[in-house]
């Protein structure tokens, strides 16, 4: 979950301008991005169903997280699913904590006095996001980053765990400077970041975007069979968070309705018939990956060598 904004986080542009190559500019498209894979094993099963089962198309993966390992096993055997990166700086699990990759002493702005990652609460997000050094946000980014480097896996794209647009101009900038780097996109749904990203003639939505945890579980299929009806046309995105109710989870996580209602809609038949019914077209992040790839060319590579980042290496 993203936690800083909902349904309604970034203002419509007055015409539709997600510069996708294939699609008309009054083309219906729905980013639908499952968040927070690999944070336990009743997330992970449900994010794999949710895209190969139901109208999900892609996943973004926490490498921190105590099933990130399950999560990269389970993405190895699935080559053709596509997934980001969900970069972490907070942990709102208490009960079932997670840490920088990065050895600690190098990363001690990151750290609450307790030496662990700060709560996402709107007191944890301040007090992270006052004291972070730059430069250490990027060690631990890059820690992640290399993480799935490591595992033999490619990425399409970079996002952010509970802190929307990285929380400060400043952690987006460097972000965006990542993904150049590494051939990524990236997930970016606030102003000033829209538009700074529009004037480099990048691929961003053009309306709203839906993070799940604002949606609230009352109605859900309603809510969300609502929400495709109603979708403009232009480029939008979902972050949904879809997780079976087992009895792990509902011990665990807080979210756990959010989660397993999510499930259900996105992998029912009512889900699917609504996206063919409005004539929606859902996407996953390689459209975008291609412009950003294009149009944010690493520096120091030479063009026709092997791209821009050692995946699978």
């Amino acid at each position: 979950m993203d936690g800083q904004a909902g349904e309604a986080s970034a203002l419509t542009s007055p015409s539709p301008s997600h510069g996708i190559p294939g699609f008309p500019p009054d083309a219906r498209l729905l980013l639908v991005n499952c968040d927070d894979f690999g944070m336990y094993p009743a997330v992970n099963a449900a994010v794999i169903e949710s895209i190969e089962e139901g109208i999900a198309a892609s996943c973004s993966l926490m490498t921190v997280c105590p099933a990130a390992a399950d999560a990269m096993r389970l993405l190895r055997r699935r080559p053709g699913i596509p997934f980001g990166i969900h970069l972490t700086l907070v942990c709102e699990t208490p009960s079932f904590p997670w840490g920088p990759l990065t050895a600690r002493e190098k990363v001690p702005s990151l750290l609450d006095p307790s030496g662990e990652f700060f709560e996402p609460t709107p007191v944890g997000r301040a007090a992270l996001l006052g004291r972070a050094r730059t430069d250490e946000v990027e060690t631990e980014f890059r820690a992640q980053i290399d993480a799935v480097a490591d595992a033999g896996l490619s990425p399409t794209h970079l996002d952010f765990h509970c802190l929307a647009d990285g929380g400060r101009d400043d952690i987006l900038d460097l972000t965006v400077g990542l993904a150049a780097e590494y051939g990524l996109a990236v997930r970016v749904w606030l102003e000033p970041g829209l538009s700074a990203m529009r004037r480099r003639g990048l691929p961003v939505i053009d309306h709203a975007f839906l993070d799940s945890f604002s949606l609230g579980t009352e109605d859900k299929p309603a809510r969300y069979d609502r929400l495709l009806r109603d979708l403009p046309a232009g480029l939008s995105e979902w972050a949904v968070h879809p997780g079976l109710g087992t009895p792990e989870a509902r011990a665990l996580d807080s979210g756990w309705q959010v989660r397993h209602t999510d499930h259900a809609f996105l992998t029912s038949p009512e889900a699917r018939e609504a996206v063919a019914r409005e004539g929606i077209t859902v996407l996953d992040h390689r459209a975008l990956q291609q412009v950003w790839a294009r149009r944010t060319p690493a520096q120091g590579f030479v063009e026709g060598q092997d791209g821009h980042a050692p995946w699978g290496r």
